[in-house]
């Protein structure tokens, strides 16, 4: 479906544009409401309430810049995707990890959410949801969530920064990043979304499109297709499913711990030991994990193991764990 739509819109010899057409805009506007319950602002507006990105990461690694933030300091989750780091330090901001909002706002001009979270998969509750974003309203520090595994619930249903039960009335001060990577498989394709406040999301559109940040047209096609579209991305999901019950099955049956993983497509293993030997063991299993240290100092006797392998290679990890 996605490959009909890019090969339909093969041949367009203009620069797309960076706000978006019209109808990706109204899809993804459309995706929001059905699948998040999250209502936006008008998304043909003057201000934009949603824009296509080129995929998620770029946008993670240049909100600072975008939001044209030159000093203070980001806050980051404990345990944390490297590219909010990453995206402070090349604005030439300071980070600070915390899972809890601080008593001192001196000097913070960004909050980075991630829930469900990598690598952890651990799912902020609605009111840890509602203290961050009326912490950020309070201090005027704008919260961002990043949330590209929201449709991949298991033992609880993910909740959207913007969803109404969260924010209230308006999205004022919050903005969300949405991907079609794992829901869709398209990480090839970089596809992403921003949405919330119009006056954030048209900030962050005017400078994208003079950095030349557009997304290609025939993507915006295939784009505006997924999102139209839930039954594959119902497909997949129950194919990481499968691989989640058999991959977990199999990891606790050697006596390893996971945590959270109550979202997304990561499983948080441990052993109660530095993370590097159970990097080891597993690698000894013709197994690769990622060291949990990759992601923070608290991520340490952790590693990260994905649901993102095919079937077959999933199977022989079952086989290796259980033999």
């Amino acid at each position: 479906m996605l490959r009909a739509a890019l090969a339909a819109a093969g041949d367009s010899p203009g620069y797309p544009p960076a706000l978006g057409t019209r109808e990706l805009r109204e899809a993804a506007a459309a995706w929001l409401r059905r699948r998040l319950g999250v209502t936006v602002a008008d998304p043909l507006a003057g201000d934009p309430s949603v824009i296509p990105t080129i995929g998620s990461k770029e946008l993670v690694a240049l909100m600072p810049t975008l939001l044209g933030l030159r000093e203070g300091t980001v806050l980051i989750p404990e345990v944390a995707y490297p590219t909010y780091e990453v995206g402070a330090v090349l604005s030439g901001l300071a980070v600070r990890r915390t899972d809890t909002p601080p008593d001192d706002a001196a000097g913070v001009v960004l909050v980075w959410l991630n829930s469900p979270g990598n690598p952890h998969g651990r799912v902020l509750s609605d009111d840890e949801l509602r203290t961050w974003a009326a912490w950020g309203r309070a201090h005027g520090v704008p919260v961002v969530a990043d949330e590209c595994y929201a449709t991949l619930g298991w033992d609880v249903q993910p909740r959207s920064l913007l969803h109404p039960e969260v924010a209230g009335e308006d999205h004022t001060g919050l903005l969300a990043v949405h991907s079609l990577s794992k829901q869709s498989t398209a990480a090839g394709y970089r596809a992403g979304l921003l949405s919330g406040d119009p006056g954030l999301v048209r900030q962050v559109w005017e400078v994208r499109r003079h950095l030349g940040l557009l997304v290609p047209g025939p993507v915006q096609a295939a784009m505006t297709a997924a999102l139209a579209d839930d039954a594959h991305v119902d497909a997949q999901r129950e194919r990481y499913r499968g691989r989640r019950e058999r991959l977990a099955a199999a990891v606790r049956a050697t006596g390893a711990r996971i945590d959270h993983s109550e979202a997304g497509l990561y499983l948080w293993v441990t052993r109660d030991e530095d993370c590097w030997t159970t990097v080891d063991w597993l690698a000894g299993l013709g197994i690769v994990p990622a060291p949990g240290s990759f992601y923070g100092p608290a991520g340490s006797r952790h590693v990260r193991m994905a649901l993102t392998a095919t079937d077959e290679r999933i199977d022989a990890a079952v086989q290796r764990l259980t033999a």
